[in-house]
Parts: structure tokens; sequence; C-alpha cells
């Protein structure tokens, strides 16, 4: 499968097969995710996590609207059941990937970093998510880099219309878009 690679954001020399592979996993995230808008308050957001051989560890929706609880990110839903099902806090012996649909908040991005998750691979750009939902991303600067001294390699930009196409799909649901009111 070929993708176009011009877009792709990453904070490594570009792999074309490490690109191709993520694509694939976020093309089904994308259509699994359409799936499961409109049913008990989740979404617009799935993220899986995979181990090195190619294994799901996890896969969860945003649930925030569904648990009442403002935390409940796909990325922070995927990685606590990822600690719950190895029986660890630290992720990093597992070598593992996180494969999301939209390019991770400020708040996941610390819970990503904490964790110990080797890689992340991501859809939809913040820029994009904030203009077609009005959810606020909040301030990340210099992630990609701050990732990268942290030893963990990050690529997005992957699958973004496909991403967005779903994106667009919640908002015209009538989900709620959250976000605190101020």
């Amino acid at each position: 499968m070929n993708t176009k690679t011009l877009d792709i954001i990453s904070n490594e020399t570009l792999d074309t097969e490490k690109v191709n592979h993520a694509k694939e996993i976020l093309l089904d995230l994308q259509a699994d995710l359409k799936t499961r808008i409109g049913s008990n308050g989740v979404g617009p957001f799935l993220a899986a996590i995979y181990d090195e051989k190619g294994n799901l560890v996890s896969k969860e929706t945003n649930s925030v609207v569904h648990d009442q609880c403002s935390n409940c990110h796909a990325e922070v839903n995927a990685i606590r059941a990822a600690e719950k099902k190895l029986g660890t806090y630290d992720l990093a012996p597992y070598n593992l990937s996180l494969y999301v649909t939209s390019e991770p908040c400020i708040m996941c991005l610390g819970a990503i970093m904490w964790s110990g998750i080797r890689n992340v691979y991501y859809g939809v750009t913040s820029k994009r998510v904030e203009e077609i939902t009005g959810f606020d991303e909040g301030f990340k600067p210099d992630w990609l880099n701050e990732f990268k001294n942290r030893g963990i390699t990050v690529y997005g930009n992957i699958a973004t219309k496909e991403g967005e196409d779903v994106l667009e799909y919640y908002v015209n649901s009538g989900e709620p878009v959250y976000k605190p009111s101020r």
C-alpha cells in the first residue's frame, strides 16, 4: 500500500514501512470508531495499543460523556486497560505502540510520556480536530522534540481524510462536543 508521505509528521527520519503499517491500523480504527458513534456516549476518538509482534493489547474509545469523567480520553483509557492487562504501571519493557485516530491532546501527551509507550501513530492533527469539532486540544509546545528526547517515536497526519470524515460524522450526529465552560 502506498501512502502520500509528504505531509507525514515525524520526529525521526521518515520510514515509509512504518507509515504504511500505521495507515492500515488507523484506517481500521477510523472504520471501527464510526460504527461506535452514537452508542453510549463514546467518541469521537479511538486508541489501540499493540505489542512489537503486532498483537493487540488494548483498544478503547473516548468515554468522557459516558463515564462523566473529563480524563477518560481514548489514549488514557487504552493505557489504563494495557496496564491492567499487563499488571504494571510501566509499559516501557513491552515496547508498545499507540495508534490513535487523532493527535493526542495535552493531557494525553502526559499520560503517554509517563506510561512508557515507545511509539505513537496518529491520524488527524489537533489543528484540524479543533477546526472540525471545536474541541480544545491544549497548548503543546515542541512536543515532538520533547518526545524524541524521551525516546518516543511519533508519526502523524496519517489517513487524515478518513479521520476528518469520522469527526464530521460525529459533529453531524448531534453528539456533545464536550469542553469545560469558562
